[in-house]
Parts: C-alpha cells; structure tokens; sequence
C-alpha cells in the first residue's frame, strides 16, 4: 500500500468545482473496500520495483506543476494499482465539466503503459462511447517507461479538453469517430461538447447512483447551505454572501 503518501493528493489551487460556485454544492467521501480479500489478493501480485515507482511518482505528485490544476487523484481502497481520478475542467468546449476516470497499472509497470477509463459519459474523439476508455496513444506511443511518468499523462489529459490539443489529433489515434469529425461542424461539436458538461453534473453522473462508479474513492454527497457555510470556514475560504 502507499502508506506514506496514501492522502489525497490535490491540485495546487484549492478547487471546489462547480458544486459549490453554482449551488450545486458537493463533498468528498473515501469509500471502503468492496472486498477486502480481492483486494489483499491484488496487493500481494504488485512487484517490489512497481510497488516502488508507484510510491515514488504518487509522492512526486505534490511537487509544484505536478499534478494539473483542476485533478485530484487517489490510490483506490482496493488497489495500489488503480487510481480514482476527477478533473475539473474550467474553460473551453467542456467548461464545466466533472469528469471521474481511473488510471489502472499494469503489475510490471512502468515497462508497460497504465491505461485510463473515464466512468463519467462524455463526447470526446479520445473516449470510447461504450466502454469509456481513453486512448493515450497521441502522447505516449511508443511508452518509453524511464521518461514518461503519471504526471505526463495527467497533464495530456487535462490537455486534450482544450482546443489546441484537439486540433492536433489523427484519425488513428481517435476511439469516437463521431466525435472526431469536429473540425468539419465546431458549432455542432461546441454543442454536444456542452451537452456532456451539463450531463455531467447531473445528479446520476456526480453523486454515484450507477454501479459502476460506487467503488470510486472519490464521492460527492450534497451539502446543504450551512455544510457549504462549514466547508468554506474549514478551508478558511470567505465569500461576498454574509
């Protein structure tokens, strides 16, 4: 296990997302372990060299510029080797957006690359429609496992919801061929891009209520105004509204 860095490692600014800023107020919960044998059982296949790359490119993460502004990210209660993720996306087509997705480790990594699956549903050229997995290969293909590490992917990732990267992607390397063609319709594009941000702050998609998210370190509950009042005074932050 990450014992020594096993917090929540944040990004640099403190970001409350949307839930807050539009009323749509949200915390934070840590889930248990669906089952503790399964998981002791994936513990003992992790490698001592992967055990130690994991502890130390976790632990790297709270290095400045490391992990991007708007992502937090978690070694999953279950797994060493899965990540529970959430990204805040702020500004261009998917402002908005609440985006939840895990980074899984190979037992050998970093011989071979993690992989990323998004649990929330969104319309992106790099996101597979009916299995929300993410192509990574823009970036990293080949893998070179002593130069790239996770903070690389993370900052691909938050980079491909912005435009410049989006207009750089090939045909080849896209999982929705729908979403792909983008560049022949922006307007149209612009507009499903819209659509998942809103989607994504549902209540189905943010607070957990579909089985495949429920094992998702990281949970958003509603707070009613005096808990958003109590969060705000814990994280010393003071608004207008008083």
């Amino acid at each position: 296990m990450l014992s020594a860095v096993g917090n929540l490692v944040p990004s640099p600014t403190i970001d409350l997302g949307l839930g807050l800023a539009k009323g749509r107020s949200v915390s934070t919960k840590i889930a248990q372990a669906a089952d503790p044998l399964a998981a002791h059982l994936l513990e003992g296949s992790i490698s001592p060299a992967t055990r130690a790359t994991l502890n130390f490119q976790y632990a790297s993460l709270r290095n400045i510029n490391h992990c991007p502004t708007g992502m937090y990210i978690t070694p999953s209660v279950e797994s060493t080797l899965v990540w529970d993720a959430v990204l805040f996306v702020h500004k261009g087509y998917y402002q908005d957006s609440v985006l939840k997705f895990t980074v899984t480790f190979p037992n050998d990594y970093p011989e071979r690359p993690p992989t990323v699956r998004f649990l929330t549903d969104i319309f992106h050229p790099l996101v597979d429609p009916r299995t929300g997995a993410y192509s990574l290969a823009p970036r990293f293909r080949p893998w070179r496992p002593k130069e790239h590490q996770i903070h690389h992917i993370l900052h691909f990732i938050k980079s491909t919801f912005k435009e410049p990267t989006l207009d750089k992607l090939h045909e080849e390397d896209v999982l929705n061929k729908e979403a792909f063609k983008y560049r022949d319709n922006r307007t149209s594009f612009a507009t499903l891009a819209k659509q998942s941000a809103e989607l994504s702050q549902s209540p189905s998609a943010l607070y957990d209520t579909s089985s495949s998210k429920k094992n998702h370190s990281l949970r958003f509950t509603p707070l009613k105004p005096d808990e958003v009042d109590e969060v705000l005074g814990a994280l010393s932050i003071h608004t207008d509204a008083k």
